[in-house]
């Protein structure tokens, strides 16, 4: 983009808006602060030898003129080179909206950018088309629209049940905010009140625990004795939890207890 192209510039000052009127644009649009201006055309001459504008007639050179007027919100400022009185060259259009200069576009470059917007356009089109062309021997060339619109509903459906991926970055200043949070705010844990020393609940509490207690070790007792029993051998004798001396002869044969005795 050269240095004359301003097309993607504008310039206000909020101070001269709402004053702004036909009679002082000229002025607001000759603020050095104004990218659009020139400060070595004759108005800056004229302004500082502080004559009229119309005598910017006689004079040869560049110059900015008050083209059209629309309302108070619309005006059109035209850039050219006076070559004699009644002679000039057209070299830009300035219009303020509002308060706010705009540089206006020239033919060449609406032309431009609309020829560049179709093309695009036309280009984008052929690429969504193409896929969609199929050949048969047969049937020679045909579209196929439906399969590539399934295609496209497949592919939307996973993107969609696709879970968002979380990356460590994100865990990480995830854990230092809960972290920061904590130490600001740190949790309060309600602690269980112990009764006074001298509260009968307390006391009742005790006591009741103390006869729990008996009873257990009492049915423990009772259990103990049916727990030793054991049922009776093949002999008829009852064996209890007692361990006594064996006699070495028990269980031999008769013959040899007699021999022995």
């Amino acid at each position: 983009m050269s240095a004359d192209n301003k097309l993607h510039l504008s310039w206000h000052d909020s101070a001269w808006i709402p004053i702004l009127q036909p009679s002082n644009v000229l002025e607001y649009f000759s603020q050095r602060t104004n990218p659009f201006y020139d400060r070595t055309c004759n108005n800056e001459v004229v302004r500082m030898q502080r004559r009229d504008l119309s005598c910017m007639k006689t004079m040869t050179g560049l110059e900015y003129e008050l083209l059209h007027v629309q309302g108070t919100f619309l005006y059109i400022v035209r850039k050219q080179f006076r070559h004699s009185p009644t002679e000039v060259t057209p070299q830009a259009n300035y219009y303020i909206l509002n308060g706010i200069v705009y540089q206006a576009p020239d033919l060449h470059t609406v032309i431009n950018s609309r020829a560049f917007s179709a093309l695009y356009h036309i280009s984008k089109a052929f690429d969504e088309v193409l896929p969609h062309s199929q050949y048969h021997p047969t049937s020679g060339y045909l579209w196929d629209f439906e399969h590539a619109q399934l295609e496209d509903f497949k592919k939307k459906e996973a993107s969609a049940e696709r879970p968002a991926r979380v990356s460590t970055m994100q865990y990480r200043c995830v854990d230092m905010i809960l972290g920061e949070v904590a130490s600001r705010f740190p949790p309060q844990f309600l602690s269980q009140p112990q009764p006074p020393a001298g509260d009968p609940k307390g006391q009742t509490a005790s006591g009741n625990s103390g006869e729990a207690t008996t009873d257990s070790n009492s049915a423990t007792a009772a259990a103990t004795p049916a727990a030793t029993d054991a049922p009776p051998n093949a002999g008829g004798e009852r064996t209890t939890g007692k361990t006594s001396a064996r006699d070495p002869n028990e269980g031999a044969p008769a013959a040899k207890r007699m021999k022995l005795s």
